[in-house]
């Protein structure tokens, strides 16, 4: 979790000073500073989601102190996926300096609202197989973050289990069936299984 807030906020914070480089002009010195404005969008509750709590600690611990020099711009699904939609457009009219959004289903309603705003993700799985980026070693556009691996990862952890437990003959796998994601990782291990003679 800290390597994964540390990852956070390095994105999202160099995405902010980029518009920064290179103002070395007189004039521009000069300028008051400019409060950053983060765009936060989460399918959770306020108070729930670990993601933010440790991106506000990370911001904190780098000097960055919401009301000072960024603002963190909120918006809550609470767990209803179709408000996600509506919630990003209101940060995209907020014009945002950039938008966090930390798993799947945020991410894929920030970058259908909008080609220009960068997006940083966070424990998005598969993101090449939902069309996020274009690949993990060349993403493109104007999304970047961390993924936690795609479907193909689920074949090699049952080769492992495999390795670890020679006489394994059965594996039970719990799974959410309306996920899309699921429903893929559930076929590859069936894939896997086939060939492990499981």
């Amino acid at each position: 979790m800290l390597l994964a807030r540390a990852h956070l906020v390095t994105l999202a914070l160099s995405l902010l000073a980029a518009p920064l480089v290179g103002g070395g002009c007189p004039a521009y010195a000069q300028q008051p500073a400019r409060v950053s404005r983060i765009g936060a969008l989460s399918p959770f509750s306020p108070g729930s989601d670990p993601a933010f709590e440790a991106f506000a600690q990370g911001l904190r611990e780098r000097g960055w102190v919401e009301g000072q020099n960024i603002a963190i711009e909120f918006r809550w699904a609470e767990g209803k996926l179709e408000r996600l939609s509506d919630l990003v457009a209101e940060l995209v009219r907020l014009k945002v300096d950039v938008i966090v959004a930390p798993t799947t289903a945020p991410a894929l309603a920030a970058k259908n609202a909008t080609g220009s705003i960068p997006i940083v993700m966070l424990y998005v799985a598969d993101p090449v197989g939902r069309g996020l980026v274009a690949s993990l070693a060349r993403p493109g556009g104007n999304i970047t973050g961390l993924s936690w691996g795609g479907i193909e990862l689920s074949g090699k952890q049952l080769e492992l289990l495999k390795e670890t437990v020679p006489r394994l003959s059965q594996v039970a796998v719990l799974t959410n069936p309306a996920s899309q994601f699921h429903r893929a990782v559930v076929k590859d291990l069936e894939r896997a299984a086939g060939t492990l003679r499981l």
